[in-house]
């Protein structure tokens, strides 16, 4: 029996699919798994290299930053979050 790799960018179809899987690796991975999350996104709309040159970084660089290895900086993940069309916020936690 011939397996595949799941690919969690093929099924994020719309813009609340979008949110909810970014939210649910915020709550559930922390910055480490958005950056990992914000890369599946970026596939999903088949827009690499398009996110990178509005992020103004390289295409390789944007594979590099949003890799599992990837550290990358405050100011990367909120341009990246921008050439997606999405906006970090912060709202008080529920404790």
């Amino acid at each position: 029996m011939e397996t595949h790799e799941f690919d969690i960018s093929m099924f994020l179809r719309d813009e609340q699919e979008i949110a909810g899987y970014l939210n649910a690796a915020m709550e559930e991975g922390g910055s480490h798994l958005v950056q990992v999350a914000l890369g599946d996104v970026a596939k999903a709309r088949r827009r690499m290299r398009q996110t990178a040159e509005d992020a103004g970084i390289t295409r390789a660089g944007l594979y590099r930053a949003l890799s599992a290895d990837g550290n990358p900086s405050y100011e990367n993940i909120v341009n990246i979050a921008k050439s997606l069309g999405l906006e970090l916020k912060f709202v008080p936690a529920h404790h």
